[in-house]
């Protein structure tokens, strides 16, 4: 039974919010927040949280600052980014900053609930049209298939380097990483500069977008 955090300041966007899990998941357990410092305790009390779903425009939350709080003090906790916000920058920088998503308000009932299946499944979720423009955006030096990356790109990346990949594109923050590899977080960041020079991108965004399909397992079994 997943359990989830609905943090938002406004009762009526909760309500509704809580109506698309249950239509999913019909026996989740779901608490609520209204503001960053009871969505910070909510998440010290229940090491349990498998999702927290994270208004943006909440009270305390001055900008990402809230978002930051909550990764650096939870790395355990997935968080994604519901909200109304169409800044594509910022967009990307929840996912830098550590979210494992980001959710449209204005998406329909279903496109939330299938957002939110994908992230508890370990997937980055961006809405479409911010993937799209992300894609255009990375250039590597090599040709592409579906998945972003060559897969000669890709095998030019260690054992570790592709563990390192697939935690990012889970959500991961660097702590999580070194955390889970049992690795110094200055190794991480070690890591994600050899991959972000290894695949010919610039930020960890375009990293995650170009490995939003691979199949993991299937590099990792060389």
């Amino acid at each position: 039974m997943p359990k989830f955090l609905v943090a938002d300041d406004h009762p009526l966007f909760r309500d509704a919010l809580v109506s698309v899990i249950r239509s999913r998941f019909q026996d989740a357990e779901i608490l609520q927040s209204d503001e960053i410092d009871q969505t910070l305790a909510m998440a010290e009390s229940h090491a349990d949280i498998d999702l927290i779903l994270l208004d943006l425009n909440m009270p305390g939350m001055a900008g990402l600052k809230g978002l930051l709080e909550l990764r650096n003090h939870y790395p355990l906790h997935p968080v994604a980014i519901i909200s109304a916000e169409t800044n594509r920058q910022i967009i990307l920088q929840t996912i830098t900053y550590g979210a494992a998503g980001f959710i449209s308000k204005s998406a329909a009932r279903e496109q939330m609930a299938d957002a939110i299946e994908q992230i508890l499944a370990g997937h980055i979720f961006l809405p479409a049209d911010i993937i799209r423009a992300s894609d255009h955006h990375c250039s590597p030096p090599t040709s592409r298939n579906d998945t972003g990356f060559s897969p000669e790109m890709l095998h030019t990346l260690t054992r570790r380097q592709l563990l390192v990949l697939k935690s990012m594109a889970q959500g991961s923050a660097n702590k999580k990483i070194a955390y889970d590899l049992n690795i110094s977080e200055t190794t991480v960041k070690s890591h994600v500069s050899a991959i972000l020079r290894k695949l010919g991108v610039h930020n960890r965004i375009q990293a995650v977008v170009g490995v939003t399909n691979i199949d993991f397992d299937r590099y990792l079994k060389r």
